[in-house]
C-alpha cells in the first residue's frame, strides 16, 4: 500500500506561522517609534541578527512595508505613519470561503451592493497579499453558480431609503404597486428593512393607508426625504408583518395552521424541503407525505401549491382552499374550462 507523510507540508506550515508572528512583533516595534535596530529586535525576539534581516527584506517584498534606516538614530522606522502590517489569519476553510464569496457576488449583480461587497472583498484579497494561496478545485469552470434574476433596484433609492431609517427620517416616493403599471405617491415612517432571497423591502407607516406597509425597492423611484423626524413606536414588531421562512405579504397579521398533502411522487422532495422552521413532516403509508406548519403568508403559499400543480393538495385552512380553487376556476375561464 502506498503511504504518504504529511510532516514536512505540517513543518512548513508551523515555520510559516512562527515568521508570521515574529513580522507582526517586528511591526510592533517599529510603530512604537523606538528606532529599534537589527540588534535590538535580535534579542527582544531570540533570534539571529540575519534572521532579522531576512525578515525585514520580507515585510517590504511580500508587505510593501516603507522600512527606512536613521542613520543619526541607528534605527529601522516607517516613512509612512499609517502604516501596519495587515496581515489576516485564514484557515483552508475560510481561505475557501473567501475565493468563493466573489463567486457568489453575481448574486447581487442587479443592486446597488455589489459594488460594496466586492470593494470589501478586495481589501480582504489586498491585505491577504502573495502569502495566501487557495486551492481552486472548487471555483474552476465545472462548477456552475446560479443565483434568482433580481429586479433592478436604484442606487439612490437603496441608499435614501437605508439612511431614512438609519436616522428615523421621513420619506417621500413614487411608487408602483404590484398590481398597478403606474406611479403613486407615497409618503412612510420607514421602520425596518428586510433582505428575502435577495429581493429588498422596507416596513413603515404609510399616510396613504394609514398603516404599516411593506414596500420593494425595486419599484421605488424619485426617493426624497420630507424633513420631518419620527420615532418608531414601541409596540412595533417587524416580526409581526413577514415570515421569514415564507415570505413577506402584509395582507394579513393573523396566523394560519397550513397542511398540505404531497403526492408519493413528490414525496422525497416534500419531507427534504425546509418549508418552514415550525414544520411537521408525516409520511403516510400511502407514500403521501403531509407537511403542516403556521404562517400568516397565505398568498405565498397559495403561490407555492399553484406551481406545484396536481402533485400537492390544500388540506387546511378551508380559506386557503377557496383562495386556490377561485384562482383555479379563473384559469379554466382563461384556457376555455378545459
Amino acid at each position: 500500500m502506498e503511504q504518504f507523510s504529511t510532516k514536512p507540508q505540517a513543518s512548513a506550515a508551523r515555520q510559516e506561522k512562527v515568521v508570521l508572528r515574529r513580522i507582526r512583533a517586528i511591526d510592533i516595534e517599529i510603530r512604537s517609534g523606538t528606532y529599534p535596530n537589527t540588534n535590538d529586535l535580535a534579542k527582544k525576539l531570540e533570534v539571529g541578527v540575519r534572521t532579522i534581516s531576512r525578515d525585514i527584506e520580507e515585510m517590504k517584498l511580500f508587505y510593501d512595508a516603507p522600512i527606512a534606516f536613521d542613520r543619526a538614530k541607528n534605527g529601522y522606522y516607517y516613512t509612512e505613519d499609517s502604516f501596519y502590517i495587515k496581515d489576516i489569519s485564514l484557515s483552508e476553510g475560510e481561505l475557501f470561503s473567501v475565493a468563493l464569496f466573489e463567486r457568489l457576488l453575481s448574486s447581487y449583480r442587479n443592486t446597488p451592493l455589489e459594488k460594496h461587497l466586492r470593494s470589501v472583498f478586495r481589501k480582504i484579497a489586498e491585505s491577504l497579499g502573495e502569502r495566501a494561496t487557495i486551492d481552486t478545485m472548487y471555483l474552476d469552470d465545472s462548477v456552475t453558480y446560479i443565483s434568482e434574476p433580481l429586479a433592478q433596484i436604484d442606487a439612490e433609492v437603496f441608499n435614501a431609503v437605508f439612511s431614512a431609517v438609519r436616522q428615523s427620517k421621513e420619506i417621500s416616493f413614487d411608487y408602483r404597486p404590484l398590481q398597478k403599471q403606474t406611479y403613486m405617491k407615497r409618503t412612510i415612517k420607514p421602520y425596518h428593512i428586510v433582505c428575502q432571497k435577495g429581493s429588498w423591502y422596507v416596513i413603515g407607516f404609510d399616510d396613504y393607508k394609514n398603516d404599516i406597509r411593506i414596500f420593494a425597492f425595486s419599484r421605488i423611484k424619485n426617493a426624497a426625504f420630507t424633513g420631518e423626524i419620527f420615532e418608531i413606536p414601541k409596540d412595533f414588531d417587524w416580526q409581526k408583518y413577514i415570515d421569514a421562512d415564507i415570505g413577506v405579504w402584509a395582507s394579513s397579521q393573523v396566523s394560519h395552521k397550513i397542511r398540505l398533502r404531497f403526492a408519493a411522487e413528490i414525496a422525497t422532495f416534500a419531507s427534504e424541503h425546509i418549508w418552514s422552521r415550525s414544520q411537521i413532516v408525516t409520511q403516510n403509508d400511502d407514500g403521501t407525505v403531509d407537511v403542516a406548519f403556521e404562517t400568516t403568508q397565505l398568498p405565498e403559499v397559495q403561490r407555492w401549491v399553484l406551481g406545484q400543480g396536481h402533485t400537492v393538495q390544500v388540506l387546511e385552512p378551508q380559506e386557503l382552499i377557496d383562495a386556490v380553487k377561485s384562482e383555479l376556476s379563473q384559469m379554466g375561464k382563461m384556457y376555455g374550462n378545459l
